[in-house]
């Protein structure tokens, strides 16, 4: 049984989680900001989670992906016994760590300078890019993700790994598999050709842009036309791997922000009722809200600090996503079944997930915002309406 095949995500951006200073205008002392993090660890079960998925944890100068040293827990976030206590307070609860590898690129200003090829990623100076073509930086990772890996954690998110070439991570993944032959590694592609990335980098799975975009884009445009193309598509990526779905991360507006809370519930049956290794962002269980903008500190919205106490106006959508989620536990054949259109219009869509002969109907409607899933027998297994 593979780590994906049970998993189900709550990813969380940390450093603005813990309300640590994104851009401090100087080193910061040491502050032991994680158990923040690990009070909330029962409410994660407690949703149905079993996977706890960390932005960046490492020291860096600003917001995470500018790396200084990959060995050390970044000092505003605590340092080395407090992410022990993490990682020993989530095994203990039977939840698995992901951490965020970001291998493409360094700070400008880290100890790898030796490691760069002088070049910006992106056109952002403060980010030197990584020379994979060097066998250092080969060395340099496959060591980082083993190092992690022999404390505990479960796997890793490969940052921006549609920027790197697959030879590359060819080279690490066996090493770090031999290893660690059950580490789950699953890379970011926000674009590009998703199964030969796969096939010829090695890596167990894939972030699924494409499924998020048609997702929240046919709800908000009324166009469940765009939702079954790419079902299509989702579904031939299934024949190779199986991809990492989600309707939210700490790179894009919240799925409430997009749609409004009670359309942002039809977007969450659609995550936990297709195939893929469904990941929450956190917050968005609770409807938070927040808008990415396209500029320098445009992504602090979507990464906003955990409240001391949950607010109770975001209890209902609450409900629903645990409802959702024990749904996908008791059918845990979703995690690879492939989606037949049974009917379609505009702003209706009737659709059923299908595996090892069996198979639960869902049916949408964005205009009187609802939901019904039933299974093959008629049974109601979860409904919502907004009216």
């Amino acid at each position: 049984m593979s780590f994906a095949e049970h998993a189900i995500i709550w990813q969380v951006y940390p450093l603005g989680a813990v309300g640590a200073p994104i851009r401090p205008a100087a080193p910061e002392p040491l502050e032991h900001r994680l158990p923040t993090l690990e009070k909330w660890l029962d409410y994660v079960v407690e949703l149905g989670c079993n996977v706890l998925l960390l932005g960046p944890v490492f020291e860096a100068l600003s917001h995470g992906y500018d790396t200084l040293d990959f060995y050390r827990v970044d000092p505003r976030l605590g340092d080395q016994g407090d992410m022990t206590s993490l990682l020993d307070a989530a095994q203990q609860r039977g939840i698995g760590v992901l951490f965020d590898g970001v291998f493409n690129h360094v700070s400008s200003s880290s100890k790898y300078a030796q490691l760069t090829t002088g070049n910006s990623f992106e056109g952002h100076e403060a980010l030197a890019e990584l020379d994979h073509e060097n066998p250092e930086v080969v060395e340099l990772v496959v060591d980082v993700m083993n190092y992690w890996l022999d404390r505990g954690i479960a796997g890793w998110r490969l940052d921006a790994v549609y920027a790197t070439s697959p030879k590359f991570w060819a080279q690490v993944i066996p090493r770090v598999k031999q290893r660690h032959p059950d580490a789950w590694i699953m890379g970011e592609m926000i674009h590009g050709d998703y199964v030969a990335f796969r096939a010829e980098s090695g890596i167990d799975s894939i972030t699924q842009y494409e499924l998020w975009k048609a997702i929240w884009s046919s709800i908000k445009e009324n166009n469940f036309f765009e939702l079954e193309w790419t079902l299509g598509r989702h579904n031939e990526f299934l024949e190779s791997f199986v991809p990492q779905t989600f309707i939210g991360n700490h790179d894009v507006t919240r799925i409430a922000s997009q749609l409004g809370q009670e359309r942002a519930v039809l977007a969450a049956a659609i995550l936990f009722t297709v195939g893929g290794t469904p990941s929450i962002y956190y917050g968005d269980e609770q409807g938070f809200s927040g808008v990415k903008e396209e500029r320098e500190a445009g992504d602090d919205a979507v990464r906003p600090p955990l409240p001391e106490e949950l607010s109770p106006l975001g209890k209902w959508i609450e409900d629903s996503y645990k409802a959702l989620i024990s749904l996908r536990r008791q059918h845990p054949w979703l995690h690879h079944a492939r989606t037949e259109i049974q009917e379609i219009e505009n702003q209706k869509l009737t659709y059923r997930a299908v595996a090892d002969e069996q198979w639960i109907e869902v049916q949408l409607d964005i205009e009187h915002p609802s939901v019904r899933i039933s299974d093959a027998a008629g049974t109601e297994l979860f409904s919502f309406s907004a009216s």
